[in-house]
């Protein structure tokens, strides 16, 4: 009965956090939504980068589903693999990003300074707001992938790697919410 208590008291802490996240970023949206209807707003086109991290990070979420498929029928050697990849795919998440960012100073869009303007300045404090949250979710991910190759999550008890892979598809939601947010809200 302890267990149950304890599990159910860290996924309601996780979900009352994301939901603390997620006013957060709505806050941020409907902020860049009022700023969009100033004199000075300059729309520009979001980084190719972008769509490729976009496309890491879903890939990211379906190799986590795949991984705790692959705990849950007792398979820790593909799990870990699958836990890697996960990884792996995050970091590259990461890495498009920051080219994003990069691609944003080749096109003159600076986040401060006499040549920022307020629309990439909203971008680039959205942006690095989830990146923020995306290395939480990396920090979390190589501590559960750590775990689970030395046999410590189990199909009857892997709490640690189901509360991490609802905060990883929280993130990629966010993300996604985010980047189709940006494409039509320019």
């Amino acid at each position: 009965m302890e267990q149950k208590t304890r599990e159910k008291s860290f996924k309601q802490m996780l979900w009352i956090s994301m939901i603390s996240m997620t006013m957060m970023f709505a806050g941020l949206t409907s902020a860049y939504v009022v700023s969009k209807g100033r004199e000075d707003w300059v729309s520009f086109d979001l980084p190719g980068s972008f769509y490729i991290s976009t496309i890491l990070i879903v890939l990211s979420s379906i190799s986590f589903v795949l991984a705790k498929s692959a705990l849950m029928s007792a398979s820790q050697s593909k799990t870990t693999l699958l836990l890697a990849v996960t990884l792996l795919l995050g970091l590259g998440f990461v890495f498009f990003q920051f080219s994003g960012f990069n691609e944003l100073i080749d096109a003159g869009l600076y986040t401060t300074g006499p040549q920022s303007n307020v629309a990439s300045s909203f971008l680039y404090v959205i942006t690095a707001t989830h990146l923020l949250h995306i290395f939480v979710g990396i920090l979390v991910l190589a501590w559960v992938l750590f775990r689970n190759a030395r046999g410590k999550y189990t199909p009857e008890s892997h709490l640690g790697l189901s509360l991490s892979a609802i905060f990883w598809h929280f993130v990629d939601a966010l993300w996604i919410y985010l980047f189709i947010f940006f494409y039509f809200i320019r």
